[in-house]
């Protein structure tokens, strides 16, 4: 490429920060970090390819800063960093590379040649530095400037009344025959009434978007052609995707028009954001920005210069670091303020609480940063409590203010459903997970519960599947988890088997049941209410077609496992003793009986004997709504009725109890998933201490009707 002098061009000193690119005073002032570099310039890109360079002179804090005249919004730029090549010391410059500014807020191009994008040659351990110039083949940043369409009120729906949907902006939207062709997979698809009218229908408050940072394709799927699909390998944390974008260029204007749209839907927007590592991979990877500024800064090392990887991917972000630290809140506050964002759900959250790579510390520098900061408090903050290593799975020892995804409650539910396991384990996940959240000032609705997420079985899957088919991810079906607890029901994958076909429809719905039903935050997977498989694959992320595209053709059993999940839905809704902020605590209640109760099917208490019987597949939990610790807007308690919870996952139809008059005039059905949309197969209502046959797998929720007429 062409490289244009800057001979005669003043530049000011401009100040450090804000870091970034922001137009200011006829031009536009560039700030960027780095503490290792010996210079620093600024790359100013035409469109015909060629480059300006213009060395940023004035260095405060580490930060190299200027501002140059006659630069406006649009302008393509990079950053050249000459300064120390040496592996050993983790010390990467070469301003053979041009770099993708940390803080830009748009981004453009794409990682074309990965030959040229290596800051290395030969072995990258040794001294050698690569030659090739990078620019024409790695993305380059835009000057943008703050403000677009109006993002609306944030809805601030209270925590334990809400219910998360994870979603792909491409994958819920690409297939949909309602949104119009230029408008499939982008922000403006999601924004679009047909994409609003399914979610509030389905009554989630909530959706939280796998990763919309910018990301690229790591090393290995460039090698092979692949993409990366699912977005877990950021560049830019302050730009949003422009493969979103329904008219390249306008993916900010036009994901602050999706966050309009949903909020004023009354839904929230939460951003799956991965602060654990970047797109630039191990240390046989690409120079594309993080590395060539200041890689120590960035990067967990150790001795001899090599990397740390808790991640899985190459590499892992250092915690402890003040650019770091700085970098991630101010890219949160950026997407809380300036895009209109509701929450967060952190990827591989405990490696933000591994300073040098070692122990988790729950009040470690950058989640302390997080929880303290006040744009941030007042936000969703979501932990996914775990890494790669096994010192890293860490859930429930969270700090005060982290949700965190609850791993235990997956697994456990699972398992209950497939016969594995008794039911001690399973109370506790019913009902809030008290052993791992009653501590450390958390409340119940901190328990994120799921049975499905974005990498795993779909829900269909899950009671399709014994083990994983990924043979399409190219890695000979050695990738994704061999943990799956799942169970086919008799035949693996699709079949015509009419019996199997209803008891695996019937295990999702207990499954789903489970899961709306509980104390906590339910997290639903977009897809799983219309029924979606993905052949088996439990680890669909690089591929981007009709596996992972949601299906909106609505088929029989997709209709009627749609009008399940919304009648579950708007259930929990209208109930609020099923959705209560504080913990069961055995407290007498107004009726003089406890809050909660658990029956064995003979209708008698559990004694702490039934509890250690591993056998047991029944198990009824009565909840006193007289006493409901939920709250309206303003406050006040809400009185709900009293309602029993009977789940039964044996193979064969057991006789249950009621419980006794003590406890209600009446027992009215409300929920049963022997039928396709949950209505009771015996409507009837049912006589206190009366018996009932409960079939094979099997979940029925009763009614103990109460006045709640407020006096």
């Amino acid at each position: 490429m062409a490289t244009r002098p800057a001979a005669g061009n003043l530049v000011l000193a401009g100040r450090p920060f804000p870091l970034g690119a922001h137009p200011e005073g006829g031009g536009v002032r560039f700030a960027v970090t780095s503490t290792v570099a010996d210079a620093v310039e600024v790359c100013l890109i035409s469109e015909d390819g060629s480059e300006r360079r213009v060395e940023l002179t004035e260095r405060t804090f580490g930060v190299w800063h200027g501002l140059v005249p006659g630069v406006t919004s649009g302008q393509k730029y990079g950053y050249r960093v000459h300064g120390p090549y040496d592996p050993s010391r983790g010390l990467r410059c070469n301003p053979a590379k041009i770099l993708v500014d940390p803080y830009a807020t748009r981004i453009t191009g794409g990682l074309t040649d990965l030959t040229a994008a290596l800051g290395y040659a030969g072995d990258p351990m040794h001294h050698r530095r690569s030659k090739i110039d990078s620019l024409g083949s790695v993305p380059l940043s835009v000057v943008t400037s703050h403000g677009g369409p109006d993002t609306g009120v944030k809805p601030e729906v209270p925590f334990e009344e809400s219910v998360i949907y994870e979603m792909h902006v491409k994958g819920f939207t690409q297939r949909n025959p309602e949104i119009p062709p230029n408008l499939r997979g982008t922000y403006l698809g999601l924004a679009h009434p047909a994409a609003i009218e399914h979610l509030v229908r389905l009554g989630v408050t909530a959706v939280e978007l796998l990763p919309v940072h910018w990301f690229t394709e790591e090393p290995y799927l460039v090698r092979t052609g692949r993409k990366n699909y699912w977005g877990y390998s950021p560049l830019g944390y302050f730009a949003p995707h422009a493969g979103y974008a329904s008219e390249p260029g306008r993916e900010v204007a036009e994901f602050r028009t999706m966050v309009a749209a949903l909020h004023a839907a009354n839904i929230e927007v939460i951003l799956d954001v991965v602060f654990n590592h970047t797109c630039e991979g191990g240390l046989d990877g690409p120079t594309l920005s993080f590395r060539g500024l200041d890689a120590p800064a960035y990067y967990l090392h150790a001795g001899r210069g090599n990397v740390i990887d808790l991640t899985g991917c190459g590499n892992t972000l250092e915690p402890r670091s003040p650019t770091v630290i700085r970098l991630v809140t101010d890219s949160l506050r950026y997407w809380a303020t300036e895009m209109g964002v509701d929450g967060f759900r952190f990827d591989l959250a405990s490696t933000l609480g591994r300073p040098g790579g070692g122990a988790f510390d729950r009040d470690s520098a950058l989640l302390t940063a997080i929880t303290t900061d006040p744009v941030l408090s007042g936000c969703k903050l979501i932990a996914e409590p775990w890494d790669v290593t096994g010192h890293g799975y860490r859930v429930g020892d969270f700090g005060a203010q982290w949700a965190e995804w609850n791993g235990r409650y997956r697994d456990t539910v699972r398992d209950f459903w497939r016969g594995a396991v008794g039911v001690d384990d399973l109370a506790f996940r019913l009902s809030g997970s008290s052993d791992l959240y009653d501590h450390n000032l958390r409340r119940p609705w901190q328990s994120v519960n799921f049975i499905t997420a974005h990498d795993g079985f779909t829900l269909r899957d899950l009671v399709s599947y014994n083990d994983k088919h990924n043979e399409a991810n190219g890695e000979d079906n050695r990738d994704g988890t061999n943990d799956n607890r799942s169970w086919n029901h008799g035949a693996e994958g699709e079949t015509d088997d009419p019996e199997i076909r209803a008891l695996r429809a019937r295990q999702a719905r207990n499954l789903l049941a489970t899961l709306l039903l509980s104390t906590g935050t339910p997290m639903l997977v977009a897809g799983d209410e219309l029924w979606r498989t993905q052949g088996g694959n439990n680890n669909a992320y690089c591929l981007d077609d009709e596996t992972s595209w949601l299906d909106w053709s609505g088929d029989p059993d997709a209709t009627a496992m749609l009008a399940f999940t919304r009648r579950l839905v708007h259930l929990r809704a209208a109930s609020p003793a099923l959705r209560q902020p504080e913990f069961f605590e055995g407290r007498t209640t107004p009726t003089g009986r406890p809050d909660l109760i658990w029956f064995r099917p003979d209708g008698e208490e559990m004694t702490e004997e039934d509890w250690f019987d591993s056998g047991r597949r029944t198990l009824m939990m009565w909840i006193d709504g007289s006493n409901s610790q939920s709250r309206t807007r303003e406050g006040e308690l809400i009185a709900d009725h009293s309602w029993l919870l009977i789940l039964h996952a044996g193979d064969e139809p057991v006789k249950v109890t009621l419980p006794g008059p003590e406890f209600g005039e009446t027992l009215k059905p409300t929920l049963d998933t022997t039928t396709p949309d949950g209505s009771p197969a015996n409507p009837g209502a049912l006589t206190p201490g009366s018996r009932l046959t409960m079939p094979a797998r099997a979940l029925l929720l009763l009614r103990a009707p109460r006045d709640i007429t407020p006096q």
